[in-house]
């Protein structure tokens, strides 16, 4: 038995033919729905890019006792669980942040892996002399844009393309060991993640006017650009995942010429979505997870049960990838992992699970149940209490600071920390999570997210629904504590926060209107 997980970066699962787009060109996504099983209610977990890779190896939440950081000492590792039961692991990718101090445990649980450089603004070719940037990109991220610019002149064929590089290392892998028996092949690319650069015959498929500054990598704020440079932009992610399309095809190809359907499970999927200027913002990580960007596309061929253009309503998450994996394989799912395998959900839409979690550090904390989302903010803008877990005290970029480990203790053990009592942390809010309230939406009637609910009733069963969630997660107390849940016993009416932070919400935007209105107008005279 084989397996190949291809794991793209940032995709949006609403720019899909097999999601209801009709103007992305993406022929190889319609090809790869009528080969697997197509997911329709597939949703992030820990959010962004190490959290999720955490889920990955794991197969359980991360996101509630620590943020952005590398595997801990006590951490499941799927693909080293693998290696260590005779099944070969390999990784392929141009995802910079595991070359980082807050992803470097990573990649090295694979037992070969190979990288590609140069995606956004990695630290890659050294030029001391400053490229010709965009006078438009000079300002929100200096140094990252100079680095990207500098990168990009040699970058200029297709071939030289991190994402060329990583499918045809990937595909280099298949064609040596098609013939071989027990793999597991990881083909991550870091499309179609901002910024949105590519060659011009993709941009080619997306004729637009447009006279307006450069533009293909939106700052994670707003949006404050023009309705032509929002369409530009959307024009320029597509060309991407055309791009990305492509790619996909060479995949498909050679499963065909392998005759690899007979024995190999196939899984394409992403990370994550992102914000094209719905709800007036781009990207990530500052508004809360929208399902733009929570609600993602999810595509998979099991060879047992031989299912094929066929849709699934049944959840699954990230969580389930590394167990269905190890099921796949033969291989006993640890205790800690909290993810089921997704055998039966392919087969025959059984459910697993009623409903699933999902959030980023000191955001948001989410849950679903297919249906109904609930995003419940903190009680406070302070957002605290609020602690991390962790024996590696790395960021994204760098090793935590001194000043922040003046205040350590050592917590005590969780139920996965295999009797390890981790670092306790006084930790840093990822986002100003209260400043958009707590929040109830229908999917089923309000599929984009546009009209908030206030029904005490729905919101009653979707907190306990939280509550029960977060427990089975082992959530730390102050997590509760923030968010105004009751750590032990059940939830009652005066937990409830949509109607009251609905109203505290609708008084800031009315205070940021009438100022803005006031900036307009002193701008005019």
């Amino acid at each position: 038995m084989k397996a190949i997980f291809v794991c793209f970066d940032t995709l949006n699962r609403r720019m899909l033919p097999p999601y209801g787009n009709e103007w992305v060109q993406a022929p190889n996504f319609r090809r790869l729905a009528e080969r697997t099983v197509t997911f329709d209610n597939a949703y992030v977990g820990s959010m962004p890019c190490m959290p999720a890779r955490r889920e990955l190896h794991t197969g359980r939440y991360n996101f509630l006792h620590r943020s952005w950081g590398p595997l801990e000492p006590f951490d499941e590792s799927m693909p080293a669980i693998l290696t260590q039961h005779g099944i070969y692991t390999h990784l392929v990718s141009d995802h910079g942040h595991y070359w980082e101090d807050g992803g470097a445990t990573y990649h090295t649980r694979y037992r070969t892996w190979e990288i590609v450089r140069g995606q956004e603004g990695d630290p890659w070719k050294g030029q001391v002399a400053d490229p010709e940037i965009p006078p438009s990109l000079r300002t929100a991220r200096p140094e990252m844009w100079r680095q990207d610019w500098v990168n990009r002149q040699y970058l200029q064929r297709e071939e030289d393309m991190p994402q060329a590089q990583v499918f045809q290392k990937g595909l280099e892998f298949v064609r040596t060991n098609a013939g071989q028996d027990n793999w597991f092949l990881q083909i991550e690319t870091f499309d179609p993640h901002e910024p949105f650069y590519t060659q011009e015959h993709y941009k080619a498929l997306y004729p637009h006017r447009y006279d307006g500054p450069h533009f293909d990598w939106p700052d994670y704020a707003p949006v404050s650009e023009s309705p032509e440079q929002v369409e530009h932009l959307r024009n320029e992610y597509a060309a991407l995942v055309s791009m990305c399309d492509h790619y996909l095809g060479q995949v498909l190809d050679m499963m065909d010429e392998l005759a690899l359907w007979d024995d190999t499970l196939l899984i394409v999927g992403t990370d994550h979505g992102f914000l094209l200027g719905e709800h007036d913002w781009w990207a990530k990580n500052v508004q809360p997870w929208y399902n733009e960007v929570a609600h993602i596309p999810l595509f998979i061929w099991d060879p047992r049960s031989c299912q094929r253009g066929e849709r699934r309503a049944s959840l699954a998450q990230w969580i389930d990838i590394a167990p269905t994996l190890l099921e796949f394989f033969g291989v006993a799912i640890p205790a800690t992992m909290q993810g089921t395998p997704l055998r039966e959900r392919i087969a025959h839409d059984k459910e697993a699970r009623p409903a699933g979690l999902f959030g980023v550090f000191g955001g948001h904390v989410n849950v679903t149940d297919g249906r109904y989302v609930y995003m419940r903010a903190p009680v406070s803008p302070d957002n605290a209490p609020l602690f991390e877990y962790t024996l590696m005290p790395t960021h994204m970029r760098g090793r935590f600071d001194v000043s922040e480990l003046q205040d350590i203790s050592l917590a005590d053990a969780f139920s996965f920390t295999k009797g390890v009592r981790p670092l306790k942390i006084p930790g840093r809010p990822f986002t100003g999570a209260y400043i958009f309230g707590t929040m109830l939406f229908d999917l089923a009637t309000d599929p984009a997210q546009e009209h908030p609910l206030i029904n005490d009733e729905l919101e009653l069963r979707m907190c306990a629904l939280l509550i029960e969630w977060m427990r089975w997660n082992d959530a730390p107390p102050e997590q509760f504590e923030r968010l105004g849940l009751p750590g032990e016993g059940e939830v009652q009416p005066e937990h409830l926060l949509c109607a009251r932070q609905y109203q505290l919400v609708q008084q800031q935007l009315s205070k940021h209107t009438v100022t803005e209105e006031k900036e307009d107008e002193g701008k005019q005279l």
